[in-house]
């Protein structure tokens, strides 16, 4: 009734107005409404007719611009004058007079109520179904991670709700099957370990944690306000992918699901992105974990694919497992597209809350430092821990654990690239980042695996000004038909150009051999650090002595007939050649900064990274490199 009378009322008078029917003293004045001058007597008559029954007060009907009203009715004596905002106020004050107390009405509990229903997730069968795959219901998850008072609001979750709430006029009769809450899709804010940071989770139990239109634009606002507030970015991703049978409404649009991953490039490097997968990822759902930061992958319920088994046998023929196509093992240790395994939902829960420690809000600020710790193992088996023999093997971990703040190494892609080690540790309470190469593993030789995961650490570390700590120790990159197909030059090359654009501070440390290019991608003299220190056990050359001997001097040692004479010279180049590329020759020339004592080693690289905190670096300005 009401919108249609002014619809029609707006008709008869368009281009003209009402105006104010209060005067100064709040008391209700005759409405006064102006025309256009091409309207009749008759036409004027019925507007103020319709209108002063409808607002219940005299109504003046002008023509144009006329002094004199052409029409002037009252209302029917029937209809009620409104009340003025005296009447109102005299209303209330009347009733907190009398002590009458006002409180949420009916409209408050059906509200309530829907969101009860919102909050008990998808229909109850596939509910029922999560204890059996080991899985949390997302709720219960949230919990999990935020607390009962971690959660500070939570965006969307009346998204799709017209269309299976029984209370939406646009659903006739309920159907619990096509229950739709939240559209499957959770975003808001939280506090997590006393951080403040963005999050979204999806419902597996609306089918199947599936993203459609509505809850695509939810994730799409999360992301552009993070973009706002600086402020960390957590996935709790459990999707099966797109909703083909709804793809028209978010699948190629502008505001789409492809713009997840344009907010993702955003996002890269602005503020910390973590991803924590809890089923099978497909499609365009496996992207999220792979443009994040860093991503934790739960075992026994976790794999992503950027298409399903079924569509894999379709497409080519072959049958796979799920598993075995894009479980953890599979990204752990042969993509890198995943940084670590989760034992279950807690583990990945205390996975984060670790790595978090060492990262920033965002780009803008520092990390946060903690009280500092002794190391596990004490500096003073540094020396003794190092074999004298460049190709004898060691574990490098055991020289972290001897430098750093006890237990705080932090190892990231563990299983990837297994010839060089990368993750954060404390080093007196201040975050870093370590890599290192691992002689333990193919006597630390660089391979394109090992290179490609210390670039994208070095860069990540770089975006969120964590230090760096490069430990040497690699006869250089590996040789062979097999690594060339690999794209050993490629992967060097990334890593050579991550360690040359950090602006970070960075320290190098000559531990053991320093051969080939592997000085160069371990931030050597040449690549900006603040210091190239070496242990006394150091060695910086082209290549290592037997491959020296071999290069140089083979034809003059096949020349030799006697074998104790041979042997005898060759052990005299070699060492002639060791005596040329040790620390000491090296820091006679000044190619490094300073031998260190390998007991004192934590303790000076504690002085220097203090003392190069505040380190400013200039790059050429240009738009951006093209290495990727």
């Amino acid at each position: 009734m009401r919108k249609t009378l002014f619809r029609w009322a707006g008709a008869a008078y368009a281009g003209g107005g009402m105006e104010n029917r209060f005067d100064g003293l709040g008391e209700c004045c005759p409405m006064k409404v102006r025309i256009g001058t091409g309207a009749t007597d008759e036409e004027a008559a019925a507007v103020a007719a319709a209108l002063a029954e409808h607002v219940a007060d005299t109504v003046e009907v002008f023509l144009g611009d006329a002094d004199e009203p052409a029409a002037v009715r009252e209302p029917p004596a029937s209809v009620e004058p409104p009340s003025t905002a005296a009447d109102a106020s005299a209303d209330v004050t009347a009733g907190a007079a009398e002590g009458e107390e006002l409180g949420p009405t009916e409209r408050e509990d059906e509200l309530r109520e829907e969101i009860a229903e919102i909050l008990e997730g998808g229909p109850e069968k596939y509910r029922e179904r999560l204890p059996e795959q080991d899985k949390l219901f997302v709720r219960d998850r949230m919990d999990l991670w935020f607390g009962e008072d971690g959660l500070k609001f939570e965006d969307g979750k009346f998204a799709h709700f017209d269309s299976w709430h029984p209370n939406s006029p646009e659903v006739d009769e309920y159907d619990e099957g096509t229950r739709l809450p939240a559209d499957g899709l959770i975003t808001g804010a939280a506090e997590f370990e006393g951080r403040e940071l963005h999050f979204m989770a999806n419902d597996f139990t609306v089918k199947a944690g599936s993203m459609a239109e509505k809850g695509v634009e939810k994730f799409l606002r999360m992301q552009q306000r993070a973009l706002k507030t600086g402020k960390p970015v957590l996935y709790l991703m459990d999707s099966s992918g797109g909703r083909i049978d709804e793809q028209a409404g978010f699948f190629a649009n502008r505001e789409g699901i492809g713009k997840y991953y344009y907010n993702h490039s955003m996002l890269s490097g602005r503020v910390p992105q973590v991803c924590v997968l809890y089923g099978p990822c497909i499609a365009g759902a496996a992207y999220t974990p792979v443009f994040a930061d860093f991503t934790v992958m739960v075992e026994g319920m976790s794999a992503m694919a950027i298409a399903s088994p079924r569509m894999v046998k379709m497409v080519t023929g072959e049958e796979i497992e799920m598993q075995d196509l894009g479980g953890p093992r599979v990204h752990t240790q042969e993509s890198g597209s995943a940084d670590l395994i989760a034992e279950d939902e807690e583990h990945a829960r205390e996975l984060v809350a670790k790595l978090m420690q060492y990262l920033p809000d965002n780009s803008d600020e520092k990390p946060p430092q903690v009280d500092p710790s002794p190391p596990s193992m004490s500096p003073e088996g540094i020396d003794g821990l190092i074999p004298e023999t460049p190709n004898r093997a060691y574990d490098m971990h055991d020289l972290i654990d001897r430098v750093v703040d006890g237990d705080s190494f932090f190892e990231l892609k563990p299983e990837f690239g297994k010839e060089i080690l990368t993750g954060f540790a404390h080093l007196d309470g201040r975050p870093i980042g370590i890599v290192a190469n691992q002689p333990a593993h193919r006597a630390g030789a660089i391979f394109p695996d090992a290179a490609e995961k210390a670039a994208q650490f070095v860069w990540t570390c770089d975006a969120y000004n964590v230090p760096l700590l490069y430990l040497c120790d690699t006869p250089g990159f590996m040789a062979g038909s097999q690594v060339e197909k690999d794209g050993i030059l490629e992967q060097g090359k990334k890593m050579i150009y991550a360690t040359s654009e950090a602006t970070v501070p960075k320290l190098s440390v000559v531990v053991r051999k320093a051969y080939g290019a592997g000085i160069y991608a371990m931030s050597g003299p040449a690549y900006d650090p603040e210091a190239t220190i070496a242990l006394p056990s150091g060695e910086i050359g082209i290549m290592g002595p037997e491959a020296a001997i071999n290069a140089v001097y083979a034809r003059k040692l096949n020349e030799i007939e006697d074998e104790e004479e041979r042997e005898q010279l060759e052990q005299e180049l070699r060492e002639e050649y060791r005596q040329d590329i040790d620390a000491h020759r090296m820091a006679s020339d000044v190619v490094i900064d300073e031998i260190i004592p390998p007991s004192e080693l934590r303790e000076e690289l504690s002085q220097r990274f203090e003392f190069y905190e505040d380190v400013e670096k200039d790059r050429p300005s240009k738009k951006h490199g093209t290495v990727l």
